[in-house]
């Protein structure tokens, strides 16, 4: 009878758990999305500007949760893991734009402007 009685505690993924790194990655998510919503409270920005730096605030927030919580880079032991969210990251990035194109369009299709309004907006600003 072969022995398979491995320690757990040796295994690569259980090595890689590290307190620091989760306290580190926690702090810095949080001081991002307190960015977040300073951004989106005190409207510095255009709109359009404002959805690009949480965008962009977001992105890094899960590059670094990915880096420091999930442990993802190039080393021979996550190498499926970084492959798998590599080929998941564009399904998703595309599936968020189709379904925010889906509802934008749903809402021109459905929603039904009063008439006042859609007088107003025929008119230019300068005729009031």
């Amino acid at each position: 009878m072969t022995e398979h009685m491995q320690d757990p505690l040796n295994h690569p993924e259980v090595q890689l758990a590290n307190g620091r790194a989760y306290l580190a990655s926690f702090i810095i998510s949080m001081l991002l999305m307190t960015v977040g919503l300073w951004l989106a409270v005190t409207h510095i920005t255009t709109p359009l500007g404002t959805v690009l730096m949480i965008s962009f605030l977001a992105g890094v927030a899960v590059i670094i949760q990915g880096y420091f919580i999930l442990h993802m880079d190039i080393s021979h032991a996550q190498m499926w893991h970084t492959v798998a969210m590599v080929l998941f990251l564009p399904l998703f990035v595309v599936t968020i734009g189709l379904t925010a194109w889906m509802f934008h369009g749903l809402y021109q299709r459905t929603m039904i402007m009063p008439p006042a309004a859609s007088s107003m907006a025929h008119m230019s600003p300068m005729s009031h």
